[in-house]
């Protein structure tokens, strides 16, 4: 009887530890990518331009899928308008104009695609590649933590009179991002830096943001400037730029989401998974508002590199996360694969019970990566190590391929990045 209850526990403790472990990273009872993505756009066509947008939609406009439109020049959607785009619909953004669409503060976008049916912008070019077109600007009246309570894009070619952004209302709404693609977006303006794929502005967490797949960007694929935004099943794949890069006071929920960076591909102001600060611009915050706060559940963060030990050496990895001082991040539940290290804390921030606090690194899955957490410029990570190594924190460490880490890593069609540690034993240490 004795040892009939002990296979029971043996047998109950195995799989619960086995489920516990596959919870981290994306999830899914299926593989939630088929369908609406696309990790081969270059090889995708989309048609010929049939109409073309350009200049201000100062009222309500509907595009529908049975035309393909060109964005032409910068094109505002102003005066609280309404742009609807129909499921199924190809948008190209014009590469010599560098094609660029920005949702003013107080119109909306609703670009609500269907798993089966998903809204593509992308590229006009026969040969596609990273830059060919400006991007996505959307911007709102959620709080950011300037003086001021406001800002203004004042880059990418674009006019500071209608591209201010931030104010008092952070349930706000700028629309639906909803199954969309967004590919080769990016384009560098002379003088200026790269565009962002898509870039939110004081956005509200009634904007409601689901199942997005940037790819191929040459500047960041996400950033966040201030607002509250909820993102869930956000897919960056192979950016020049940063993945995911949160600032200005943002206060935001990502879950379920993936980056999947490429060794070969980095941006000239470096690019990792994800960057969390608080200002780009120290003499610019009003400090007695809130500072950036992340809270990232069910990320996978991943380094496609078929040999990652070489690739490290050669100095073509860097880290996956990095948080700068004075902003907050709570890391729950995800995976990190293959980088050099796994995180990186600003060298500001003073590494003390009372800042460690503010920043929760906890049931992870860190895989085959140069160290695990570092401050910045430092070869001595022992006290880190040590504080997150914890049992409490019930972090988990494995040096294993990505081929055996993943359900079908090397798909080219229809690649599963969801956790197959059924395959293989982690360790707490």
């Amino acid at each position: 009887m004795k040892n009939l209850l002990l296979i029971i526990w043996v047998f109950l403790s195995v799989v619960c530890n086995v489920n516990a472990q596959q919870e981290k990273g994306i999830i899914g009872s299926s593989n939630w990518l088929n369908n609406w993505t696309e990790f081969k756009p270059g090889k995708s066509d989309y048609g010929e331009a049939t109409q073309i947008l350009a200049g201000n939609i100062a009222e309500n406009t509907k595009l529908t899928k049975k035309d393909v439109y060109i964005i032409q020049g910068n094109v505002y959607v102003t005066n609280n308008a309404v742009l609807t785009i129909e499921p199924g619909t190809v948008i190209i953004g014009d590469s010599e104009s560098k094609g660029t669409l920005v949702i003013t503060k107080g119109a909306q976008l609703i670009a609500e695609g269907l798993e089966t049916d998903p809204i593509v912008f992308t590229s006009n070019k026969s040969l596609k590649k990273a830059g060919d077109w400006g991007g996505i600007v959307m911007l709102g009246d959620a709080p950011i933590n300037k003086f001021g309570s406001y800002s203004s894009i004042n880059s990418y070619d674009l006019d500071p009179s209608l591209t201010t952004y931030g104010g008092s209302n952070p349930a706000s709404s700028s629309g639906v991002l909803k199954f969309v693609r967004i590919e080769y977006a990016g384009k560098k303006p002379r003088g200026s830096e790269n565009f962002n794929a898509l870039l939110l502005g004081g956005i509200g967490n009634k904007t409601i943001l689901e199942n997005i797949m940037v790819s191929f960007a040459a500047g960041d694929s996400f950033e966040v400037l201030g607002g509250e935004p909820v993102m869930s099943k956000m897919v960056s794949y192979k950016s020049n730029g940063v993945d995911f890069k949160f600032t200005l006071g943002a206060q935001v929920k990502i879950d379920n989401s993936l980056a999947v960076r490429s060794s070969y591909l980095t941006g000239s102001s470096g690019s990792r998974c994800l960057d969390v600060s608080s200002y780009i611009k120290k003499e610019e915050v009003d400090f007695t508002k809130k500072q950036t706060l992340v809270t990232a559940t069910n990320l996978t963060l991943v380094n496609d590199s078929e040999n990652i030990d070489a690739d490290i050496k050669a100095g073509l990895i860097k880290e996956a996360v990095y948080v700068s001082e004075n902003s907050s991040l709570v890391l729950r539940k995800s995976v990190i694969s293959g980088f050099n290290p796994a995180v990186v804390l600003d060298s500001k921030i003073e590494i003390n019970d009372k800042n460690l606090k503010k920043i929760r690194i906890e049931e992870m899955y860190l895989n085959f990566c140069n160290g695990n957490i570092f401050s910045e410029g430092s070869d001595n990570n022992e006290d880190l190590e040590g504080y997150y190594g914890n049992s409490v924190f019930f972090n988990l460490y494995s040096k294993t391929t990505n081929l055996e880490t993943f359900n079908d890593f090397a798909n080219p069609k229809r690649p599963d990045f969801r956790l197959a540690l059924s395959k293989f034993t982690a360790s707490s240490k």
